[in-house]
């Protein structure tokens, strides 16, 4: 792809924060670059090696590895680290520790005969600021989060708003500055935010890294401006540049959207090919969130009450969660519903699901990147926002009214009736009005990533501001 204005060759690190979530949009933002001819070097840990394998061998002449072994950290168990199992807990731990990659970054830098001219990293990774400024390149910030949510974290971190009343979890906080003015619980805030608040010695780096990415030569949100126009308006306001560039939906090209994020089994497709369009909900909360027993039990009574055919994609349990009490599938449920539905244990392959004609609802978390690539799928929303970003995401969706409300909260236990009863008519008529709103934004979030989109002239904006 030929660019006018771009240095081809010129060459930049990547460097994602090793989660599932965080991992996958920006590998997909580095495939748009890499056809657009800036050679890329990503940095990566051994065991997130593999999830680098379709990048590689479609780009073997433009994207290079840096591989640096993964820094040891007491909240960071020996063998844990790897791309789809995260520690419970361990976020913060493992931004700590990704700082001493540091000096082996430096070393290969200073040994490079085609040393980077700028580096792309998570904003989970705000000390490569530093990093670049010192190597006396450029840093974009990363973010895998939308622009509202993107807008709420920073707020906390440069406003520091506190409580009133220091017991009081639910003590709303408002982001008046913010258009719309989103006001949230205390409990619902970032948990990162909320451990510095505590006063958490690890807590004044991480604050420190959000004040990196702040300052940031630029900001590169996987978002679209027909979604978050007044939010992009304001981010860039309040940064005081205009180099946020909203280059979203950044989904896998077509022939690897089955493989995104893992090997699954192709059966699911095949059975999805026998319901009628629009007719099945599609249950998956993320890469992280595991539901209590209890949990499992009130989605297990829904999806069979309401009669409606489904897919559930079950995360069982990891280390961290305690045995006997996460991820159940209640006791005979699959045999009473094995005529309508499918429990899948493992990977699913989510983005090729959503696109299936026959999947008209998805029950979700509001993790950002199941957020656009339902949006893309014309798949309207039911929300169970659990942690973190999840509830400024479902703000959104409730706001556009391209979302409906489940529940919200990782302890929350919803009315079986209730669930059952938006299950339902989540795939019925009742719903045309939110269906309209959502074919409007798959739309436009279509229309965005082609000639002459809004988001494809902004890859290609990043693209020329990054080779020069």
């Amino acid at each position: 792809m030929s660019i006018p204005g771009i240095n081809p060759g010129k060459h930049i690190l990547v460097f994602p924060y090793p989660a599932q979530g965080h991992m996958l949009s920006l590998l997909d933002l580095t495939h748009q670059l890499a056809i657009r001819k800036i050679f890329i070097t990503i940095c990566i840990t051994p065991k997130n090696l593999p999830a680098l394998t379709p990048l590689l061998s479609t780009h073997p002449n433009t994207i290079k590895t840096l591989v640096l072994p993964m820094p040891s950290h007491p909240d960071i168990p020996s063998g844990i680290e790897n791309v789809k199992d995260l520690p419970l807990g361990g976020f913060k731990a493992m931004m700590v520790a990704l700082r001493d990659l540091c000096n082996p970054i430096v070393a290969w830098f200073r040994e490079n005969p085609n040393p980077p001219v700028a580096i792309v990293s998570d904003f989970f990774l705000g000390w490569t600021n530093d990093l670049a400024r010192d190597l006396g390149i450029r840093r974009y910030c990363f973010s895998p989060s939308g622009t509202l949510a993107l807008s709420v974290i920073l707020s906390l971190w440069r406003y520091a708003p506190k409580r009133c009343d220091q017991d009081n979890e639910n003590e709303v906080i408002k982001f008046s500055n913010i258009p719309n003015c989103p006001e949230y619980p205390w409990w619902q805030l970032s948990p990162i935010y909320r451990s510095y608040v505590k006063g958490e010695a690890i807590s004044e780096f991480i604050k420190d890294g959000f004040f990196g990415n702040i300052a940031s030569w630029g900001v590169v949100i996987n978002s679209f401006s027909e979604m978050e126009s007044i939010y992009f308006k304001y981010l860039m306001e309040e940064l005081g540049h205009d180099r946020v560039f909203a280059v979203g939906p950044l989904l896998p090209p077509d022939s690897k959207a089955i493989e995104r994020g893992g090997p699954s089994s192709h059966d699911v497709l095949s059975w999805l090919d026998t319901c009628a369009t629009g007719s099945v909900v599609y249950v998956c909360f993320g890469s992280q969130a595991v539901l209590t027993n209890k949990q499992m039990e009130v989605v297990a009574s829904g999806l069979e009450k309401s009669r409606v055919k489904f897919v559930w994609s079950v995360k069982e349990p990891t280390k961290g969660h305690a045995a006997g009490e996460y991820g159940a599938v209640p006791t005979g449920f699959e045999e009473r519903v094995a005529e309508r539905g499918l429990v899948v244990r493992g990977w699913a392959p989510q983005v090729a699901i959503l696109s299936h004609d026959s999947v008209g609802a998805f029950l979700t978390h509001c993790g950002w990147n199941s957020i656009m690539e339902a949006v893309a799928a014309e798949v309207l929303m039911l929300t169970w926002p659990m942690n973190a970003d999840q509830y400024s995401n479902a703000t959104l969706l409730h706001e556009l009214k391209v979302g409906m409300r489940a529940c919200e909260g990782a302890n929350t236990v919803p009315d079986p009736g209730e669930l059952a009863e938006l299950f339902r008519k989540s795939v019925s008529e009742e719903v045309r009005v939110e269906r309209e709103r959502v074919k409007k934004f798959a739309k436009a979030a279509k229309e965005a990533v082609v000639e002459n989109g809004s988001s494809l002239a902004e890859l290609n904006r990043l693209a020329v501001n990054l080779s020069h």
